[in-house]
């Protein structure tokens, strides 16, 4: 049975060796990035996520890592991010927003430090913020209807959102001038207390992603239409940031 690490640390060595047996010299970087990256990783709940760097020949040994990647599949890693310094370069405007996250908590496990340099427009993390924040809200509201009658989809649907919403609010904090806190509920406070929102209600929505509260059918309904009624004013928030 594939051993989950109880740290990331623990498997750095094992996988810089099999990914350097696949693509050797190709192989530019390995970074770890997300939840390990801050220091919250939680064997069981969490995933270790990489982003590797390779050269343009490399690309085409992708297909040769496949059973690596299965293999650290089952010890809680997710599939990484295999890019160019070519692609994150010439995708910094496309994608402001994922890799202003990664490069907010990461560490070079390996090779190079390819995001040290990069440099990403407030303007175009603005305009994705928006598009973004907006999306979201029509999809927490459709998501609804489909979910209302089943406490168990209530839940994935609290947890999944905000999970996506504080993607969002590192780069809603940094767009305000103030310093981006790396642990999540740290950052999640901050959020509440710049754009004013309700606190108790983000208290209970992460208290519902982490399993430590639970609520009636009804309450769900209350839940749903107090988080929808704060989206809407985040939405407003950006709305006014220039552009």
């Amino acid at each position: 049975m594939a051993k989950i690490p109880v740290k990331p640390e623990e498997i750095f060595e094992e996988i810089i060796s099999d990914y350097k047996s696949i693509f050797g010299e190709n192989l530019r970087s390995i970074v770890l990035y997300g939840s390990a990256a801050r220091g919250e990783y939680v064997k069981k709940k969490s995933d270790i996520n990489l982003l590797i760097v390779l050269t343009e020949n490399g690309l085409n040994l992708l297909g040769e890592a496949l059973s690596i990647v299965k293999k650290w599949r089952k010890r809680a890693v997710s599939v990484p991010l295999f890019l160019t310094s070519e692609y994150i370069n010439s995708s910094l405007d496309s994608f402001p927003i994922e890799f202003f996250n990664i490069r907010h908590s990461y560490k070079v496990i390996f090779g190079e430090d390819i995001l040290k340099d990069i440099s990403i427009n407030d303007k175009e993390l603005r305009l994705q913020l928006e598009r973004e924040l907006k999306g979201k809200l029509l999809h927490l509201r459709e998501s609804f209807f489909e979910s209302a009658d089943n406490k168990l989809r209530l839940k994935i649907l609290f947890s999944t959102s905000l999970g996506a919403f504080l993607s969002m609010f590192p780069v809603i904090i940094h767009l305000k001038g103030i310093e981006v806190a790396e642990k999540r509920r740290i950052l999640l406070d901050r959020t509440v207390e710049v754009l004013e929102l309700d606190k108790e209600l983000f208290t209970k929505l992460w208290d519902i992603k982490e399993g430590k509260y639970k609520f009636s059918k009804g309450e769900g309904k209350k839940i749903w239409e107090g988080y929808i009624d704060q989206v809407r004013k985040i939405a407003f928030e950006i709305d006014k940031m220039p552009i």
